[in-house]
């Protein structure tokens, strides 16, 4: 046991000494950077994210002292704490994805919309701020702040930029890069481009939500089986001395391991089945 303890501790030096070696990019912004786009994406741009943050440690801090005052056990007050902490950050990114969805659903309107007008003859900064009227009624208020700014200031390129960080949205990231480089370099393609932007969009949403109704099931009978145990717990909590098994250290090692296996499977179930979304490029 000894020989076997001294290689541990010689390989895990080693591996310290080759770790070492290798020089690792800063990374104290990119948390709160990660929050900041979550929160932009899932429309809660006005939340400031110390905010956030507070709301998480409260939410955590309330739930644990409640359900560790009603059972009289410590290792589910830390779970719920860290259930309730966690719960607002799903809760943000169930957000962002319905939105996307909904917001994919209605972009190849607005790319239809924005050719009209190309094919029209409007100039390129008039044909973006004529959304603010012909677009989907879901871009048009952000369209309608583009145009005001525009007319301020005539900095095109500035004032997509500023609409691209508000909408968030992968989409217009590549809408916003064909119509940057339209205007920088000039081109007679740019309707045949944004009509085959758009049949690719709707060809898009179209097998996404047929792949969304096929794993439907399959993700609804893995939640199910994965909270069964938990339900079946607080069905036994009513009856009387049931949580006292799990009061000592066994009891409490034995729900800190159920807590974790269920989280780690939900986990692993959710990114098995997480269809690919698409990326936001510049930002």
């Amino acid at each position: 046991m000894t020989g076997v303890a001294v290689g541990a501790l010689v390989g895990v030096g080693g591996f310290c000494l080759w770790w070492s070696c290798w020089g690792r990019p800063a990374r104290t912004r990119r948390p709160r950077r990660r929050l900041r786009t979550l929160l932009d994406a899932a429309g809660w741009a006005d939340v400031p994210s110390p905010v956030f943050v507070a709301a998480l440690v409260l939410a955590g801090l309330v739930a644990g002292f409640v359900v560790a005052a009603l059972t009289g056990l410590p290792v589910l007050g830390l779970g719920a704490a860290c259930a309730a902490a966690w719960a607002p950050v799903e809760l943000a990114r169930g957000r962002v994805a319905r939105r996307r969805q909904d917001a994919a659903a209605q972009w190849p309107d607005a790319v239809d919309a924005l050719a009209a007008a190309v094919r029209a003859g409007a100039a390129l900064p008039d044909a973006v701020c004529s959304l603010a009227v012909r677009g989907p009624e879901r871009f048009r208020p952000a369209f309608a702040r583009f145009a005001a700014a525009h007319r301020a200031s005539g900095a095109f390129e500035t004032e997509l930029d500023r609409l691209r960080a508000e909408l968030a949205d992968p989409v217009f990231d590549r809408l916003a890069a064909t119509l940057r480089m339209t205007r920088q370099v000039g081109g007679s393609d740019l309707g045949a481009t944004l009509r085959t932007l758009s049949g690719y969009l709707r060809e898009d949403v179209r097998t996404r939500g047929e792949l969304r109704a096929r794993q439907s099931w399959t993700v609804s009978a893995a939640r199910l089986a994965v909270a069964a145990p938990w339900i079946v717990l607080g069905l036994l909590a009513t009856r009387p001395g049931t949580l006292a098994a799990y009061g000592d250290t066994t009891g409490a090692l034995v729900l800190a391991v159920g807590a974790a296996v269920s989280a780690g499977s939900y986990r692993v179930m959710l990114r098995l089945g997480r269809l690919p979304e698409p990326r936001r490029v510049l930002s």
